[in-house]
């Protein structure tokens, strides 16, 4: 079956404003989309918009992701950052213009999209009651790994996120800290090139923080990562370029150093762009 067969027509009805743009139609006529890299995925949005109802949650965004590069989405609540996210994996449909992850549409490609990326929620996903090692042996299993391949896959989260130690213990039993590293863990398991992560250090004490900046500071340049948060000490320590949002709209772009690093950052969050002078108080 086509990608544009009934299975696409159904989950597209099945939406709120599920209607295909013209843009995201015309992809059908692009060259073919590029294989997956070692060094991370690239994302492409032109123009793209979201709409519910009257509602404006993301407006003409228009931006780029380098292979391996570590991205910032940052903004208040309600920015539109998780408006983003959702069209990225797929959840939901642009209202207009286009998202593309190494070339693939998530919305008309969305089995080629799954695979090349990893995500990582505000709130951990994962199942309290399952010890560390059967949890994430259950999610390779539903992600379509078997045999030697989930063993080996198993085995090299556990390493990689320091959870050999803990892999017998109950997952609710966890400290924060190591159920967001299980989380990292569950998103790694079929070692995607694009790791997308939604506010990673909500809620952990400093040491907590630590631990996870550290595990994803290690991807920089062997992974892409798309970070959301409004935490600007995370955005900076993190990122190599960033995206301010503001109620939907690009309020600057650009490398973090830049961005953040000159006049009041939390201006930004406020909507004024940079060099705009404030308006009175």
């Amino acid at each position: 079956m086509g990608e544009d067969g009934p299975g696409r027509s159904r989950r597209a009805r099945g939406r709120p404003g599920g209607r295909v743009s013209e843009a995201e139609g015309a992809e059908q006529q692009e060259a073919e989309p590029a294989a997956a890299t070692a060094t991370g995925a690239h994302i492409e949005a032109e123009g793209l918009t979201r709409r519910f109802g009257d509602h404006v949650a993301l407006e003409d965004l228009s931006l780029t992701v380098e292979p391996g590069e570590a991205f910032g989405l940052l903004g208040a609540n309600g920015a539109g950052k998780t408006t983003f996210i959702r069209l990225v994996t797929g959840f939901l449909l642009p209202s207009s213009g286009t998202i593309r992850v190494d070339g693939f549409s998530p919305t008309r490609q969305p089995a080629q999209v799954r695979q090349r990326l990893g995500f990582v929620a505000e709130t951990s996903r994962i199942y309290p009651d399952l010890r560390v090692a059967s949890f994430l042996r259950f999610v390779g299993g539903a992600r379509g790994l078997r045999g030697e391949r989930l063993e080996a896959a198993l085995e090299d989260v556990l390493e990689r996120f320091e959870l050999r130690d803990v892999g017998r213990r109950l997952v609710g039993h966890l400290s924060k800290g190591f159920q967001q590293r299980v989380s990292l863990a569950q998103a790694f398991l079929t070692d995607p090139p694009l790791l997308i992560v939604d506010e990673p250090t909500s809620g952990l004490d400093p040491l907590q923080q630590e631990e996870v900046r550290s595990v994803l500071r290690a991807l920089r340049g062997k992974r892409t990562l798309l970070l959301c948060t409004h935490d600007l000490t995370e955005a900076q320590q993190l990122t190599q370029r960033v995206a301010v949002l503001h109620r939907g709209h690009t309020v600057a772009v650009g490398a973090t150093e830049e961005v953040l690093g000159r006049g009041d950052p939390l201006a930004l969050f406020r909507g004024q762009r940079p060099g705009a002078e404030a308006g009175p108080s």
